[in-house]
């Protein structure tokens, strides 16, 4: 493993489990009113086109980390679906 895959690594692990507290404080509050679509929209396109180009460009890093941020971004979404949902 090359030293920019580790740091890669690093670094996409940091970005991408700094996301982990806004998620279990979400599920625990049962409150994403903060978060808009919009929101949701842009950065899921951008972490999605983060992931095709890690597979593009075979960089594991990349990969990981943005795969694991748009699993992180679908929980969030879905709670706050489940939330508008039960707000009406």
């Amino acid at each position: 493993m090359t030293t920019a895959t580790v740091i890669g690594l690093v670094a996409g692990t940091l970005t991408t489990l700094a996301w982990l507290p806004q998620v279990v404080k979400a599920f625990r509050t049962r409150s994403t009113k903060d978060f808009a679509w919009e929101w949701f929209a842009m950065f899921g396109t951008g972490v999605g086109t983060w992931l095709v180009y890690g597979f593009l460009a075979a960089a594991p890093a990349v990969i990981a980390a943005n795969a694991l941020t748009l699993l992180l971004l679908v929980a969030l979404g879905a709670l706050k679906a489940s939330h508008s949902q039960r707000s009406r």
